[in-house]
């Protein structure tokens, strides 16, 4: 009778689902123009956002061996605004460099693994 009862109070916690991560943010499109004082990229990219609890909450430039060239931080979300696109001006790339990687992160879920590829005009 007690293994029973002992059962019973443990099975509920067993049974219940593991939390359930968000979608990542997705990155739709990426476009980047030179300027005298570095490169401007722009992004666009979608994610459920739910409101201040659970946003996309910023992208990064890296260059092809993961190194960080600039980051651009969301300070809000954007649950009407889907997809969206925000710029980063400034960044120092490189001399020679024809392609960067763009990454996204979310607010609980952290960065996406998923990259998109950029190659530089």
């Amino acid at each position: 009778m007690i293994l029973r009862l002992a059962t019973l109070a443990i099975c509920p916690l067993c049974l219940a689902p593991p939390a359930a991560k968000a979608d990542p943010p997705v990155i739709e499109d990426a476009s980047a123009r030179p300027s005298a004082d570095g490169w401007t990229i722009s992004v666009t990219l979608s994610h459920p956002d739910t409101g201040w609890d659970h946003y996309a909450d910023g992208w990064r430039v890296l260059d092809m061996d993961g190194n960080e060239l600039g980051l651009r931080v969301l300070a809000h979300p954007h649950v009407r605004e889907q997809p969206f696109t925000r710029s980063l001006s400034n960044i120092q790339i490189p001399a020679q460099t024809t392609q960067v990687q763009v990454q996204a992160r979310c607010l609980i879920d952290g960065w996406a693994q998923a990259t998109y590829l950029l190659s530089l005009p």
